[in-house]
């Protein structure tokens, strides 16, 4: 994603989505970065899009869904739990923090 400059009124969404586990119940977090968007971007850019597939022996694990909008492009990924690490897992932690910190106490 390397569009950098984001116009007024188009901001980088990024959208976190929990499924799965014992009690297949969904959680949802979602991020709208404003200060420090080239920061969120560059984690962003570090994660391995598009490498991952399904696991059919983890039927009660969880699978994270993740979705960025950045302008008008869009980037999704479904990585099953076993593969969250690196990259994958930084990105979900600091999105999970953002979106349940009050009001003004995280920039992001």
């Amino acid at each position: 994603m390397a569009d950098r400059a984001e116009p007024a009124g188009r901001p980088l969404r990024i959208l976190v989505v929990r499924s799965g586990g014992f009690a297949g119940i969904a959680r949802t977090w979602t991020v709208e970065p404003d200060g420090d968007a080239d920061d969120w971007l560059n984690l962003i850019d570090a994660c391995p899009w598009g490498t991952h597939t399904a696991d059919p022996a983890a039927r009660d694990r969880f699978v994270w869904r993740i979705e960025v909008r950045v302008r008008r492009r869009r980037r999704t990924a479904s990585v099953p739990d076993r593969d969250l690490d690196g990259p994958w897992r930084e990105l979900v932690e600091r999105v999970k923090t953002a979106a349940e910190a009050p009001p003004g106490t995280i920039d992001g």
